[in-house]
């Protein structure tokens, strides 16, 4: 059986796609609409290899939904029956409710087919109100980081940094009026 999706690699996550025939119209060119489709395959597909499990369940377990925010493409040329692409995920920018995941799609011998960004808005699952996106800290047995020592550490920084503005070392910054 052959697969119309599946994963080639997941740091960046690359997802390769084969285009079917009920995805294109009668001149054998692949639907615009259907161009939204994959991406937001891929956008599933990047949630679940980052959260280790199906999107939905995750999604559930932290207590969000991803609405579409915005989306938009650049196309640089079409697809029709059979053809093969890739798809390759990365995270344009982070705010603090949304996020935007772009798409860079090309041919297996590299041409470009299109360029996509989606931005989803963090929704509390079930409800119509943005959230923080959200953020599940661990504790790794592996760390480097020592709370006491590195707390200790940031705190004498801190202290420095202010005994040496209050003593004038740093060259004071004025404001000037535009009157």
């Amino acid at each position: 059986m052959t697969s119309t999706e599946h994963i080639l690699a997941e740091i960046p996550l690359v997802i390769r796609r084969r285009v079917k025939w009920g995805d294109c119209d009668p001149a054998g060119v692949v639907y615009t609409v259907t161009f939204s489709e994959y991406v937001i395959s891929a956008a599933e597909l990047f949630y679940g290899s980052v959260f280790g499990t199906t999107p939905q369940r995750a999604k559930d377990e932290f207590g969000f939904d991803t609405p579409t925010r915005a989306l938009q493409f650049d196309f640089r040329s079409s697809l029709g029956p059979d053809d093969e692409f890739d798809m390759t995920v990365t995270v344009g920018d982070i705010r603090s409710r949304t996020y935007v995941l772009d798409v860079a799609a090309r041919t297996p011998g590299g041409e470009d087919v299109f360029q996509a960004a989606l931005t989803p808005i963090c929704a509390a699952r079930g409800e119509r109100r943005a959230i923080e996106i959200p953020v599940r800290w661990g504790h790794s047995p592996d760390t480097k980081v020592s709370m006491l020592r590195d707390s200790l550490k940031m705190f004498i920084d801190i202290f420095a940094i202010r005994w040496n503005a209050l003593s004038g070392k740093y060259a004071r910054w004025r404001a000037t009026s535009a009157l």
